[in-house]
């Protein structure tokens, strides 16, 4: 696949030279299930991605945006794939108002550097995305990743006062606004955030801001099932308590996750809270837990800082933890009602057993969404169709759904990895319709192929 060197040309001269490119190297950094794009594109500006979206419409290419590639291998492989729209040079604060909680970055920016910046005043995005500190603004909102924090702050969804988008015909949308009570074009934001860059390219985006907390401590509970983490969890969740995240670990996630521990035959699952608060706070986190603990005859201890750190970034970037496992693995993300979240890791565990796979749980608690791979490094074949389709129709029977957040390229080519579309799938259709009638952005990636 090519891109024809008076269109490289057309592009270059719309940002400068150095910011098109077909070189080998550069189109291998940005390959999806194996496909090449024909050229990168860096742009500076968001007029640079408006004006190149409209080059690519006129010429028939296809366009798939991304940042730093944390997530670019999630979603069906692309059916046509011409331009990598590489966004990392846009990167900047073009607005931030501390007192009010409010700041405006464009997409490039990564999680990690956005971070830093608020900490100078002591505030906070309080997202845990896939991809941890390398994760771009842009990435974090097209995916709507967010890990285990959404018990307590809820998702990018959540965060977003606003957002300018750049469409297939050159224009720049801009919906919601810079203050907290401005609620204007909510749900046009909503359908962009877990789009997967199939309706525009986000160019920047407004969010407010929290407080950050601190000190922040971590302690572990150690079950004699999963049954008694169920159990746990739901008087957790009738308790006062308001953790900032928990998440329960099977054994085998256990000896991926933690630091220091290799003991896949560990037979015990876990969890782990994370709260913070003055040390008075902390105290009484300490005495209630203690409490639940002994209520379904678990023992707890505190994590030490540092490891509790380094398990809590593993958590939040499972899949790309897991792959590490090896060619043959598998990575899905269930969403259920909360309630059902502990069963469906149960069943998966079942279905796993049957066919001599190991796998990996890891339950966002309070939230309802858990993550499970699959492997056995000494069998070379990946899990059947068949496996996910278990999977699938045991998350759909709990009144929930599920993707394929990461697997071999041959079988991609021979599943759905998103399972049945949504009920705002034909809003976003019109919507793709609307802005990109000649299927310019990331074509067939989507659920049902938008």
């Amino acid at each position: 696949m090519g891109v024809a060197s008076a269109i490289q040309t057309e592009f270059a001269s719309i940002a400068g030279d150095g910011r098109a490119s077909a070189e080998p190297d550069a189109r291998a950094a940005f390959a999806i299930d194996g496909v090449r794009p024909g050229c990168v594109l860096y742009p500076a500006t968001a007029g640079q991605v408006a004006e190149m979206l409209k080059c690519a419409a006129a010429r028939g290419l296809a366009v798939i945006p991304c940042g730093n590639g944390t997530k670019l291998g999630v979603g069906a492989p692309p059916s046509r794939y011409d331009v990598a729209l590489c966004l990392r040079d846009l990167n900047r604060a073009t607005y931030y108002e501390p007192d009010d909680l409010v700041v405006s970055v464009e997409p490039g920016m990564t999680i990690g550097a956005l971070q830093q910046m608020l900490a100078e005043r002591r505030l906070w995005l309080p997202l845990d995305p896939a991809g941890g500190d390398r994760a771009t603004v842009g990435g974090i909102l097209a995916a709507n990743s967010a890990g285990p924090l959404r018990l307590r702050y809820g998702g990018p969804r959540d965060m977003v006062l606003g957002m300018k988008i750049a469409t297939a015909e050159a224009k720049i949308i801009k919906t919601g606004g810079r203050v907290v009570k401005n609620v204007a074009g909510y749900d046009l934001a909503k359908l962009m955030i877990g789009s997967y860059g199939t309706l525009g390219v986000i160019v920047e985006a407004t969010f407010k801001l929290h407080p950050r907390v601190a000190p922040r401590r971590t302690w572990a509970i150690e079950l004699k099932s999963l049954a008694a983490g169920r159990e746990f969890r739901r008087r957790l969740l009738g308790s006062p308590l308001r953790p900032l995240r928990a998440v329960l670990l099977n054994a085998v996630a256990r000896a991926l996750l933690e630091p220091g521990r290799a003991d896949r035959g560990n037979t015990q699952a876990a969890i782990r809270i994370e709260a913070g608060g003055s040390e008075r706070v902390l105290a009484r986190y300490q005495a209630e837990l203690d409490g639940l603990a002994s209520g379904v005859d678990a023992t707890m201890g505190r994590m030490e800082d540092s490891v509790a750190a380094r398990m809590w970034d593993r958590v939040t970037d499972f899949g790309n933890w897991f792959m590490r496992e090896g060619a043959a693995a598998c990575v899905f993300r269930a969403a259920l009602p909360i309630a059902a979240a502990g069963e469906f890791l149960e069943r998966a565990e079942a279905e796993a057993q049957r066919d001599s796979w190991h796998l990996s749980g890891a339950v966002q608690l309070g939230v309802g969404v858990v993550e499970i791979g699959l492997s056995d490094a000494p069998n070379p074949e990946p899990p059947s169709p068949t496996m996910v389709e278990k999977l699938r129709h045991a998350a759909a029977e709990l009144g929930g759904s599920m993707v394929v957040t990461h697997c071999p390229d041959h079988l991609k080519q021979g599943i759905d990895v998103w399972g049945a579309p949504g009920d705002d799938f034909e809003t976003m259709r019109s919507l793709k319709a609307a802005w990109d009638s000649k299927s310019v952005l990331a074509p067939g990636r989507f659920v049902a192929g938008l």
